[in-house]
């Protein structure tokens, strides 16, 4: 389960995003785009979550995309610290108003998240429950996001090891030592051919089932 906090981000996660997505080589904005966002041109169509079982990492998944573009899909973490030799894939930091400075990262490179993604898929956990604690008492915040797996059913996911090679592209492809993971960064925009057990999704705007990872056992 995600334990959530009402708090407050300075940025937001969007405003970071805004900075950060047009400069990735998948980004897909409407014609004309400016080369940078606003936080106000960035809509969030839609997040799922999957657990740390230290509850030392948050991992969220967020769908954003832009009033005339398709949905983008970015995997994200949010630390304590920074992570060695991350730099490349540190998307920024903010301030949240109960946990202090978060180092917020693509998930794509932070073997905490493809651990959780590939226990997710070959598993078939899915995403984690969200919740906040209100005076005492559990308040369980309902997804934006459905996930549903097919292909998994691997009695026992072996350790994944560390993460060896990521190629960032339209389809960004992980490569670890026990795994390889796919994650569409553009859901819903066309077939990707990828093969292995499926993470699929479906948000509002998108009332179909779309293939959001895929995942092959090595």
């Amino acid at each position: 389960m995600a334990l959530l906090h009402r708090a407050t981000l300075r940025p937001t996660k969007l405003d970071l995003l805004a900075a950060w997505l047009p400069a990735q080589s998948w980004f897909a904005g409407p014609i004309g785009e400016p080369a940078a966002l606003t936080g106000a041109d960035l809509t969030g169509r839609g997040a799922y979550r999957f657990d740390d079982p230290a509850g030392e990492v948050g991992i969220e998944t967020m769908l954003v995309g832009t009033a005339d573009g398709p949905v983008h899909q970015v995997p994200l973490t949010y630390r304590a610290a920074p992570l060695d030799g991350a730099e490349d894939w540190l998307v920024g930091t903010t301030e949240h108003s109960v946990l202090g400075t978060r180092w917020v990262y693509d998930g794509c490179a932070d073997p905490v998240y493809v651990t959780a993604l590939a226990h997710a898929i070959l598993a078939g956990g899915g995403q984690a429950e969200q919740y906040f604690e209100v005076d005492g008492r559990r308040e369980v915040r309902e997804p934006t996001v459905t996930i549903v797996v097919s292909g998994a059913g691997a009695a026992e996911v072996p350790a994944i090891g560390a993460v060896r090679r990521v190629v960032d592209e339209d389809h960004t492809l992980i490569d670890t030592e026990a795994v390889e993971l796919v994650v569409v960064r553009r859901p819903g925009t066309g077939s990707d051919g990828s093969a292995g057990a499926v993470l699929a999704g479906s948000w509002d705007g998108q009332p179909t089932t779309v293939p959001l990872a895929y995942a092959t056992l090595l």
